[in-house]
């Protein structure tokens, strides 16, 4: 995923983070979304 696309222009998150790590991207995979650091899911 490019750098764009997780951050706006002014630097600030537009990509959703993790509830459990906080600092992780939670990858999108259409029917769900998940962590790839803890294994946390979130079904769709």
């Amino acid at each position: 995923m490019a750098r764009h696309e997780l951050y706006g222009d002014d630097g600030s998150v537009e990509g959703e983070q993790c509830p459990r790590c906080g600092d992780t991207f939670l990858a999108d995979h259409g029917d769900r979304k998940h962590c790839g650091k803890c294994g946390y899911t979130e079904w769709e």
